[in-house]
């Protein structure tokens, strides 16, 4: 799945939408002290209240938000694995009967409590439905709506939720006219921060592809490879941060440690014309030919295939390995860059980095700024002075 993909469905979360149908909500309560299955009930979601319908809209909505490959994760079923997930969620999709489906995902809890202690008591939600999604009109002057041929799309939604102990609280009691200590015992289901969740299957486009789960992490980067590897039965992911380390170190390896900000300004304006280049493509992917091309380009010096293949084999020991381009790439249109000093922060756009220079005066170093105005500090306009010197030829 792609971002528009997601965005697409995510949208579709709200009550009352007819593109969007939820037969069944399944609630799973697990007791942290022995890891058992306390108590299970299901329900047709329309026999929920609105308010309640609304809680776990905006509940679902959570797990599906985030950036793919830092919160959101499209990973691929493992193969030849025993009692597989990927079989367990099929079935569970094409189950017409209600006990059928509840006892599929029965299965996938037990799989959660295997070799796992949890520190709070755990909430697991399933709900199954179909999502509708219109086609596209291939004459805008036809009187036919677009949502007479819809595509239909059959899925699953997980969400895992901690529980929380109720607040102690002092009332008053307006009709005895005295103060009162609120006791509750009843624990309080957080759905505003889900632990993590799934959608299977994933979408593209219109087509549902059941090879793939799209796992949602509780927070970026935060990745539980027990939930992945066991109860998914997934392989492992690199994440985007992952991605860049990679790259930096890849980079390393073939021009050194040390690069001035004029060819590392080059590296990316290169990647980021690949990115712009291959927009119809979901994710434009460098390989080691790639990277090479994109660091000979920006100006490094003495970079060969064979040195960069190395670097890819010595860093990741894969020398087939693909980084993603818009995870190495920092933010484009934004501050993404951080340049942190002992006497200050600057916080600059990957086009903005050709306009930094460290330089070297009278024994001293300095972080020099190409400006095109002068600069305000507290209402003030500095008033520019003359440090530099031609040098002698």
């Amino acid at each position: 799945m792609n971002k528009k993909d997601i965005a697409n469905f995510k949208r579709q979360f709200k009550v009352s939408n007819d593109l969007l149908k939820i037969h069944e909500i399944f609630y799973v309560y697990i007791m942290k002290e022995s890891s058992d299955i306390y108590h299970h009930q299901s329900f047709p979601f329309e026999m929920l209240e609105e308010e309640q319908k609304e809680l776990f809209m905006d509940n679902f909505k959570k797990v599906l938000s985030g950036q793919l490959d830092e919160k959101l994760f499209e990973l691929k079923f493992q193969r030849d694995v025993e009692d597989s997930s990927q079989l367990i969620l099929h079935q569970g999709l094409l189950s017409r009967d209600t006990d059928e489906w509840k006892s599929h995902m029965l299965r996938l809890v037990e799989k959660m409590l295997n070799d796992k202690q949890y520190e709070m008591d755990i909430v697991v939600t399933f709900i199954r439905g179909e999502y509708m999604k219109p086609a596209k009109r291939r004459n805008e002057e036809s009187e036919t709506s677009e949502r007479d041929t819809v595509f239909s799309n059959p899925f699953i939604l997980c969400s895992m939720n901690s529980t929380q102990d109720p607040k102690k609280e002092l009332l008053f009691d307006y009709v005895e006219k005295q103060f009162k200590y609120n006791i509750v015992v009843d624990p309080i289901i957080n759905l505003k921060a889900p632990l993590s969740g799934f959608l299977f299957p994933c979408f593209s486009d219109n087509a549902a592809d059941v090879n793939h789960v799209l796992y949602s992490a509780g927070k970026k980067y935060e990745l539980s490879y027990h939930f992945i590897e066991e109860v998914l039965n997934a392989e492992e992911t690199m994440t985007a941060e992952d991605d860049k380390i990679v790259f930096e170190e890849i980079v390393k390896k073939v021009a050194g440690d040390k690069i001035n900000t004029s060819t590392l300004s080059n590296v990316y304006d290169e990647i980021h014309r690949v990115i712009e280049e291959n927009e119809e493509e979901e994710v434009p992917k460098l390989d080691y030919k790639d990277v090479e091309k994109v660091l000979r380009t920006s100006g490094v010096k003495d970079v060969d295939t064979e040195k960069v293949e190395e670097a890819f084999k010595t860093v990741i020991d894969d020398g087939n390995y693909e980084l993603k381009a818009s995870n190495i790439l920092p933010k484009y249109s934004s501050k993404s860059i951080k340049v942190k000093t002992k006497v200050a922060d600057l916080s600059i756009s990957p086009p903005e980095l050709r306009h930094v220079r460290q330089v070297h005066l009278n024994g001293k170093i300095y972080l020099m700024i190409e400006l095109e105005e002068n600069t305000m500090i507290e209402g003030f306009e500095m008033v520019p002075e003359a440090l530099f010197q031609k040098a002698e030829e």
